[in-house]
Parts: structure tokens; sequence; C-alpha cells
């Protein structure tokens, strides 16, 4: 081995070293603020809250030595892979250290040990948490890629179990009458924290992925569902033009308040000259759960407010509501073209904004 593939070696080590001992203390600070809540220990808390400081001066580090390797050994292939998630990886590591903080700095504003169900939550969420943070951080260390898989999977019911939560917690707020509590309040700034950890430690693992198989993380699928009075012309046609223009942008549904018998037959004629197949699309009514609300991103309404047609709208999920929508009387052909053109426009601008224009 030559001199300057030694000195390639002893740099990659350090720097490996380094991030391995980041992830160490980020892990510890997360430990430490959440046994400070558990337990109402404010000192505790409090020697979180600065050792936060080590944190933030070896994530600075990290990154000097990250630059120096790059400028002194110019890496190509698998080390320029490892040495640009390492600069990913110190970021998250460094944000982590600071959602630890945040969440001793909650516990001693809270000033008492968690009790009830809510104390159930958080020990169950917080023990998700630092499941998903542990074994990402171990993943990431030892380029394990199926651990870092295991670990996105079990983030992301992390996620699942957080939407009922918010939910709990702001319906405890409504029903109280008197809006949220203090404790409250301070529940739902930890609970974000956690999920903030959760996501963090999810994106670690996607860089052990990146810089063992050389993977990036797949384009996002968003789950769309168009909203209509009856679901017998618009919402159907909406999602038939999604669907058609758009396949492996989102996976869309249709819906309407009420559903009528059977689809408007203007529409389907319209759609048919188009080219469309519209066999299997039938009026569906609209399920209000937030359950099943939950599973969108995007709910859209057209010339429907989805606000009066749904209770709430859950925490994760977005409401839009698209208005004016002329539908024409009779099989008037250049009435359906415009309101055709109108709807995938506006299609198009929606999924512009979610994957960005490079993405269509």
């Amino acid at each position: 081995m030559s001199h300057l593939e030694e000195r390639l070696e002893h740099d990659l080590t350090e720097i490996r070293d380094q991030i391995a001992d980041l992830g160490s203390k980020a892990e510890q600070a997360m430990d430490g603020a959440l046994r400070a809540l558990h337990t109402a220990d404010d000192n505790l808390a409090f020697t979180t809250i600065l050792s936060d400081l080590p944190i933030n001066r070896q994530m600075r580090k990290i990154d000097r030595m990250c630059h120096s390797f790059i400028a002194v050994h110019l890496p190509s292939a698998g080390h320029l892979r490892l040495i640009s998630s390492v600069i990913r990886a110190n970021i998250i590591l460094e944000r982590i250290g600071d959602y630890a903080v945040t969440i001793a700095r909650e516990s001693v504003q809270l000033g008492d040990i968690p009790e009830g169900h809510m104390s159930v939550e958080l020990k169950s969420i917080s023990d998700d948490s630092m499941s998903v943070l542990s074994e990402s951080i171990s993943a990431f260390n030892t380029g394990n890629a199926e651990r870092a898989r295991e670990t996105k999977a079990l983030a992301q019911r992390v996620e699942h179990d957080m939407d009922g939560i918010y939910a709990e917690l702001l319906d405890s707020c409504e029903e109280s009458g008197a809006g949220c509590s203090r404790h409250t309040l301070i529940y739902l700034i930890i609970f974000s924290q956690l999920k903030r950890v959760s996501d963090q430690a999810k994106n670690l693992a996607e860089e052990t992925i990146f810089v063992e198989t050389g993977e990036t993380k797949a384009p996002k699928v968003y789950q769309i569902l168009f909203l209509d009075q009856d679901s017998s012309c618009l919402a159907p046609m909406a999602q038939l033009i999604a669907r058609k223009i758009y396949p492996d942008i989102g996976e869309y549904m249709h819906a309407g308040v009420k559903a009528a018998g059977e689809l408007d037959r203007n529409m389907m004629s319209f759609m048919r000259e188009r080219g469309f197949d519209l066999s299997g699309v039938l009026p569906a009514p609209l399920n209000s759960s937030r359950e099943a609300l939950s599973e969108y991103h995007v709910v859209v309404g057209l010339n429907q407010q989805v606000q009066d047609a749904v209770d709430k709208v859950p925490f994760r999920t977005s409401a839009l509501n698209w208005q004016h929508l002329e539908v024409p009387s009779g099989d008037d052909r250049e009435g359906w073209e415009d309101l055709y053109k109108n709807i995938a426009l506006q299609i198009r601008e929606l999924l512009t904004l979610l994957r960005g224009p490079e993405n269509l």
C-alpha cells in the first residue's frame, strides 16, 4: 500500500470513528432527556441541555474533516458516497441532539412525572423512537443495509402511531371547552420532537443504504383523494386524468359526499372518446373517518369544500378546494374540453408542487 493510500485509509478511519462517537453522544442525549422526562429529574435535564455543546463542537469538527478529506484525496465512487453521507449524517445527529435539548427543557417545564394514559403513550413512543435511533446508528456504523431497511419500516410504524396520539391530544383540548391545558401543549411539543427523532433516524437509515448499495431514496408516491358532491362526474374525471397522465407519481381515488346511482353519462361519453377506460369506475361514497382520511396525503374538493364534508382533516393530511369548475349541460363538446383542460392543469400544478417540475 502506498503512502497516499495509507493516508487515505487513516483519514477515513478517523472520520468513521468521529461520526460513530457523535452517534453515541446523540443517543446518550436522547436517553438522558427521556429519563429526565419520565422521572422529573431536573438535574439530568439540565445536564442533557449543556451536553449539547460538545455535540455541536464535534459536528463542526467532522464537517471540517470531511471537506479536508475531499480537498486532499479527491475521492470517487465508494469513498465519495461515504463522505457525502457522513456529511449528511453529521447534520442528522446534531439535530437529534437539538431535539433532546427541547425534550429536556419541556420536562423541566412539565415539573411532574407524566401520569395516567399519557404516561403510557409517552413511554411507548419513547421506547420506539429510541429503538429506531439506536438501530439506525448501529446500521450506519456497521454498514448494514438490510438492518437499515428494517429500521425504516419501524420508523414508519412510529409515524402511524403518532397520528393517533396527535388526534387524541387535540380532541382532549376541544372536549375540555377551555382549550389546551399547559400540560397538553407540553406533551404536543414532546411528541413532535420524538416524531422528528424517528424521521431523522429513518433518514440516517437511508444514508446507510446509499453508502452500501448506491441506491438513492425512492421518489414518494402520494395518496390523493378527489372529492365532489356525488362522485358522478368531477371526482372520477379527475381520478381518470391523474391516473393516465401521472401514473407513477400518485395513487388516486375518488369519492362523493353522497354517492350517486351512476356516473354522468355525458362525462362517460366524452372520456371514452378521449380514449379512457371507464371499466370498474363507479360512484363511491366518502369514508369520512379520521383513520380512512389519514391514509391520504391530499384530499382535493372539486366544487366541494373538504372541510364541510368531514368533521376534521387529519393531522398529516392536506385539504385543497378547487372551485368554479363548470360542468357542461348535455354533450357540449367544447364545454367538456374546457373542463378537462381546467382539471388537468390544476392536477399538474398540484403534482408540480408535490414532486417538482423536473419529476413530472
